[in-house]
């Protein structure tokens, strides 16, 4: 049983020390702070859930993002993609706190650092929101921090 768990670990460790990861887990940063899981669902296709934090309430935000390698550049892929979000905002002139639905796109560029669990990202998350006063927003995005496994 023990024996199972090191084998694991060790390729675990291995595939994360490479210039890929399958998973990370980690932080996002922008006018407040978020936690990121991303996952590939197949070599150049994860999925990415973020839970945002910041003054004026909380978003989920889940993307579908494809990625693609740049040239010349090891550990550097651009990625797009569409998602969507909920978001529970307290915003001076609402009465009392709003919930608000939206579609998001993303554009960014992701880097796994060689010989380290380490991957980096930075994106622009451009979103619709369907409420009242809302529509379009082009402030979402950030610079990811992640540990991969």
């Amino acid at each position: 049983m023990f024996s199972i768990f090191f084998v694991t670990s060790g390729i675990v460790n291995a595939q994360s020390m490479g210039r890929s990861y399958k998973t990370a887990l980690g932080v996002k940063v922008w006018d407040g702070g978020g936690i990121s899981f991303k996952t590939f669902v197949a070599p150049n296709n994860a999925m990415e859930v973020i839970g945002y934090f910041y003054r004026n309430g909380t978003r989920l935000t889940g993307l579908y993002e494809i990625h693609g390698d740049i040239a010349d550049a090891a550990g550097l892929k651009w990625y797009i993609g569409p998602g969507a979000h909920l978001g529970f905002y307290n915003y001076k002139g609402y009465s009392g706190d709003k919930v608000v639905a939206g579609v998001d796109g993303v554009l960014g560029l992701d880097y796994k650092v060689n010989r380290a669990p380490i991957n980096f990202s930075i994106d622009w998350q451009p979103s619709f929101e369907f409420a009242e006063g809302r529509g379009f927003v082009g402030s979402w995005g950030g610079l990811g921090i992640r540990y991969a496994f």
